[in-house]
């Protein structure tokens, strides 16, 4: 179990890193030929999601990395299941089918599965 959390950990820390890096940087028309939901939603929504990702998938890695404050990997993992949860809002709100909401709900229930296994299972431990 020990390493199944450290791989679903590393592994969410690179896929939001990457997204939020992509809607951060790239101008929202090249992002609308892969996330229709660019165009259906203000451009600062779009980089505020980037930047929640990004900040999300950072606080999954340095402070384990660092050794600061490693107990904040588990907010971490929780603030991206909120922004799941917003991301999931914002599909049903524009009227996206079904198939577009399923990635942020596996994102989400895996950031939820980690958010469980740091705080119960293999809780990193509080420095002071």
């Amino acid at each position: 179990m020990k390493y199944a959390i450290w791989i679903l950990q590393v592994l969410l820390a690179l896929v939001f890193i990457g997204a939020g890096v992509t809607k951060l940087i790239t101008p929202i028309p090249d992002l609308a030929a892969n996330m229709a939901w660019t165009t259906e939603v203000p451009a600062a929504l779009v980089r505020f999601s980037g930047l929640a990702e990004l900040a999300g998938g950072l606080g999954l890695i340095l402070p384990w990395v660092t050794g600061i404050q490693p107990q904040l990997v588990r907010l971490a993992a929780l603030g991206l299941v909120v922004t799941m949860i917003g991301a999931i809002v914002t599909h049903i709100a524009i009227g996206d089918p079904v198939s577009q909401m399923i990635p942020p709900l596996v994102l989400g229930i895996l950031a939820a599965v980690l958010t469980y296994g740091r705080t119960k299972v293999l809780p990193l431990p509080a420095v002071v």
